[in-house]
């Protein structure tokens, strides 16, 4: 990581390609907003069918290998497909992949629903034979290309949002992934329950459609034409490398995000089983979308204040409060403790991604920033998932068991209390002060300091671009 960048200085905007002159900043605000909110129609829709297939087949099948295979083969496409997503994002128009997208994701949709309403429902179910997982694969496939839009939408901030106002514009984004957070872990349920999982296909396909037709109606005229890239193939590997290695100490950042989605997916694996212990199945969903709101307030205070002039130092702060929150709000087996942490947690969550969003957005030119943010995604999708399912066997096979012995418990409760759950609060305890530690490191080093002196380069420049002396 002792690279340099070969033109620190060059604009992250793509001047050849890029003309801003077109239109006023709030005309190109408010096209960014209708982007902005139709990607959040097509995230909730997805999310919702997704969340509805890994119900129903449950439900359906009592099996918890269909629900796992799920779960695990989504991140691992996430994974596995995100940097040919950055690679198709730097080669083509904005706008276009996101039509791209949003088309094929509506045609796979379309595909799973005549599937299920021509195969028998005995055939559909049983697992021995292909047609529920091809019918699962489509489901999954259409929803991972969708995400294609998610790092096509991270781009669209550069070309139509002044540098300045970048940081709230990600907040605006880290908004709209809460509310789909908060949708579909009500909705998909209800719509199973009261609906069939026939009917919600019905309701998915009518959604994806509306924003297939929304995004034909956009145009971003500024984005004369694709920015002339260097990348190749349709799997530029070594292209999102070198995109990455050529901004000193932007892998670290990478490594680092990685590094507190590793801490986020011990919260993943055993948060829901902390919560059912405390609260009746029920009720435990509501709950959860009550604390999830907290993804709308910390989106919404960064679209209003932004990240300040070191949106990194803002990133390495709110994972120490994060690690507080994660340490200290399982430390006593009461409902008000828990839920007020998972929200204060969640309102600090939007300040990580939007943080490293900016950073990417103003450091990295624009026809590099597709690999960049494919490569930032298949590294960090990966990451939760491992992590879940290392610490989800080992909580269950030695530390729950150890916390809920007699010995075990007498140790612990001067500290954690008493309770049923007094290991899993053990293993939150300890992945929050893995997380302060490792955020109070990296202020010490030098990528900390090369990373925030080129943002501050980078933006006194496009400062000085935006607003000629």
């Amino acid at each position: 990581m002792t690279e340099q960048d070969p033109a620190p200085s060059r604009a992250a905007a793509a001047p050849d390609a890029i003309d801003t002159s077109l239109r006023s900043p709030a005309q190109r605000s408010r096209t960014f907003a209708g982007i902005l909110a139709n990607t959040a129609l097509a995230n909730i829709t997805t999310s919702y069918l997704w969340f509805a297939l890994t119900f129903w087949a449950y439900l359906q099948t009592r099996n918890v290998i269909a629900t796992g295979v799920i779960g695990g083969a989504y991140m691992l496409l996430i994974a596995f497909s995100s940097i040919s997503f950055g690679t198709f994002v730097d080669r083509y128009r904005k706008l276009d992949v996101m039509r791209f997208a949003a088309g094929f994701t509506l045609v796979m949709f379309m595909l799973s629903g005549v599937m299920f309403l021509l195969t028998p429902a005995a055939s559909m179910l049983d697992l021995t034979q292909p047609w529920f997982w091809v019918f699962t694969l489509v489901i999954l496939v259409g929803a991972v290309v969708e995400n294609m839009r998610n790092i096509a939408l991270s781009t669209t901030v550069t070309i139509l949002i002044e540098p300045d106002r970048r940081a709230n514009a990600n907040g605006l984004v880290g908004m709209v992934q809460g509310l789909m957070f908060i949708v579909t872990s009500v909705l998909s349920g209800l719509s199973v329950g009261l609906l069939g999982m026939g009917w919600t296909i019905v309701v998915a396909i009518a959604l994806t459609a509306l924003a297939f037709a929304h995004l034909l109606t956009l145009r971003i005229p500024e984005e004369v034409r694709a920015a002339a890239t260097d990348a190749h193939g349709g799997f530029d590997l070594r292209g999102s490398l070198a995109a990455v290695r050529a901004i000193s100490g932007l892998f670290a950042l990478i490594l680092f995000s990685t590094f507190n989605n590793f801490i986020g997916g011990v919260y993943m694996a055993l948060m829901d089983p902390y919560g059912l212990e405390m609260f009746p199945v029920e009720l435990w969903g509501t709950y959860f979308a009550l604390g999830a709101t907290g993804f709308i307030v910390g989106g919404a205070l960064i679209g209003k204040f932004g990240l300040g002039s070191n949106p990194l130092r803002t990133m390495l702060i709110a994972v120490i409060l994060m690690g507080v929150l994660g340490a200290v709000f399982t430390l006593r087996e009461w409902a008000w403790l828990y839920i007020a942490g998972i929200w204060l947690y969640l309102v600090l969550v939007p300040f990580v991604e939007a943080a490293e969003q900016t950073v990417i957005q103003q450091v990295v030119p624009l026809n590099r920033q597709g690999r960049v943010f494919g490569f930032a995604m298949a590294f960090e999708s990966a990451a939760a998932p491992i992590t879940a399912f290392l610490i989800a066997p080992i909580s269950q096979v030695w530390i729950i068991p150890y916390a809920r012995s007699a010995e075990g418990a007498a140790q612990l409760a001067p500290l954690l209390g008493e309770g049923t759950s007094r290991g899993i609060a053990l293993v939150f305890l300890m992945a929050g002060i893995i997380m302060i530690a490792a955020a109070l490191l990296a202020f010490l080093t030098p990528v900390y300091r090369r990373v925030s002196a080129t943002y501050a380069q980078t933006a006194a420049e496009a400062s000085g671009t935006a607003n000629p002396a």
